[in-house]
């Protein structure tokens, strides 16, 4: 049970990340453009309450840019701390 609940988490974890550098990559390619692209909306969407959890970590001036950064170096150091507890457990 408890490899299903590490392997799920791990799961969640990944498609937050992966959401994270589509939306990164959209936000490089598509420019100004980005708001009105459904695909960036719905990145963002998905991606929203982690950044949101981030933002309130970080000092009130951190950028948007700065805060999409930490929530993704965050979530991989999660996942891959997920990745050693399913190793060894």
């Amino acid at each position: 049970m408890l490899l299903f609940v590490i392997g799920a988490l791990r799961a969640i974890v990944e498609m937050l990340g992966l959401c994270l550098v589509a939306q990164g990559m959209l936000y490089i390619l598509a420019g100004r453009g980005r708001a009105a692209n459904p695909i960036y909306q719905l990145f963002s969407i998905i991606t929203a309450p982690p950044r949101r959890l981030v933002a309130w970590l970080l000092p009130q001036r951190a950028s948007a840019t700065t805060i999409g950064i930490v929530c993704f170096a965050l979530l991989l150091l999660f996942w891959l701390g997920l990745a050693v507890m399913r190793k060894f457990i």
